[in-house]
C-alpha cells in the first residue's frame, strides 16, 4: 500500500518542480521582454525602433507635452534653436513654425529618429530652417552659432551624465537665452509627487549648472508633466 503512496507524492513533487521551471522561465523572458522594449524607447534601432517612433508620435501625451513646452520657450521668429533628443521631430516642428526666420538644431542619438524627424520635416529641412544631427548631449557637434533657446522633453533621465550634459548647453547659449527641461514621470507608480520631486531634482541641476531665474509650470496629465525653465545672464 505504502508503494503507491510513496510514487504519488513524489510525482506530484516532480510536477510542481516542472511549474515553477516553467514559471520561473516565463518571467525571465518577460524580463528580457521588457528591458528590450525600455531599450528601444531609450535608443530606437532597428525595424522595432521604427515602430516604436511610430507609437510615440501617435501618443497624444507625447504630443500634447511637446508643444506645450515649446509654447513655454517663448520662441521668438530669429531666434537660434536646439533640442536634445527630438525623437519623431514632433516639438522640432512646432519650433520650426515659431522659429520662422531663425533656424532649430536638434540632436538625436537614434539613426531611426533622425531618419524619422527628418522626413517629418522635410520642407524646413530642404529651407535651410532645420538641422537634424546624430549626436548626444554627451558628444555635441559644433554649432555656427550660440542658441537663443534649448528644449529637452523626456530625455534628461537618460543621459549618462546630467550635470555635465547642463554645463555644457550653458557654454552653447546666448545671454539672455532660456532652456525648457520637461519631464512625464514613466516609472511604475508614478503619482503628482513623482513629478514635483523630479521638478525639484531639475531645478537643483540647472541651478548648478549656472541657470537663474529658475521657474517651473505643470500640464494636467496623468501622472503631470513638468517643466523646468532657466536662464543664462
Amino acid at each position: 500500500m505504502r508503494g503507491p503512496l510513496v510514487a504519488g507524492r513524489v510525482v506530484r513533487r516532480q510536477g510542481r518542480k516542472a511549474l515553477k521551471r516553467e514559471l520561473t522561465e516565463v518571467m525571465d523572458r518577460k524580463q528580457k521582454l521588457a528591458l528590450a522594449i525600455g531599450s528601444q524607447f531609450r535608443q530606437p534601432r532597428g525595424f522595432a525602433g521604427w515602430l516604436v517612433g511610430w507609437e510615440m508620435a501617435l501618443r497624444s501625451s507625447n504630443r500634447q507635452r511637446n508643444v506645450w513646452a515649446v509654447g513655454l520657450l517663448g520662441v521668438e521668429p530669429i531666434d537660434h534653436v536646439l533640442e536634445i533628443g527630438f525623437g519623431r521631430g514632433i516639438a522640432i516642428r512646432a519650433l520650426s513654425r515659431r522659429a520662422t526666420h531663425g533656424l532649430v538644431c536638434g540632436v538625436d542619438h537614434s539613426a531611426v529618429m533622425v531618419r524619422q524627424a527628418t522626413r517629418r520635416n522635410a520642407a524646413a529641412v530642404r529651407a535651410g530652417r532645420v538641422d537634424l544631427r546624430l549626436a548626444s548631449v554627451e558628444q555635441l557637434p559644433t554649432f555656427a552659432e550660440p542658441f537663443d533657446k534649448v528644449l529637452a522633453v523626456n530625455t534628461m533621465g537618460m543621459w549618462r551624465e546630467p550635470d555635465a550634459g547642463l554645463q555644457a548647453l550653458h557654454r552653447l547659449m546666448r545671454p539672455g537665452g532660456r532652456i525648457a527641461i520637461a519631464s512625464q514621470p514613466r516609472c511604475r507608480g508614478a503619482t503628482a509627487e513623482t513629478t514635483v520631486a523630479r521638478g525639484r531634482e531639475h531645478a537643483a541641476r540647472l541651478s548648478a549648472a549656472g541657470f537663474t531665474s529658475i521657474q517651473s509650470d505643470t500640464l494636467a496629465l496623468k501622472p503631470p508633466v513638468i517643466c523646468v525653465l532657466g536662464e543664462v545672464l
